[in-house]
């Protein structure tokens, strides 16, 4: 069996005040393509400058990570900081530990 590489992920803006939750199977492309997209007003992530990384999970299926985004997507922000804090308790920004 073949093993591939799913992540979800939570990014947000410089100053911290908005979450964005995505899925990806290339997470370091997809960052770059978020700091590329800043300041786009067609995009969400571009709109409101998420392209700081401060979460993500790993997984091997797609279909598993699709249903977790949906899960964290349908959250409260209180539940989004509180599953951020469980593994970057200081939202440090990971992006270049991709």
């Amino acid at each position: 069996m073949w093993n591939y590489n799913f992540y979800v992920y939570i990014t947000t803006n410089p100053v911290k005040t908005v979450l964005y939750v995505g899925v990806t199977n290339d997470l370091a492309r997809r960052l770059y393509e978020h700091t590329e997209n800043k300041g786009n007003k067609n995009s969400f992530a571009g709109k409101y400058y998420c392209h700081n990384l401060i979460y993500f999970e790993h997984f091997t299926h797609i279909e598993y990570a699709i249903e977790r985004e949906k899960e964290i997507k349908k959250w409260s922000r209180k539940k989004k900081m509180d599953l951020i804090a469980t593994l970057n308790p200081t939202w440090q920004f990971l992006n270049d530990e991709v």
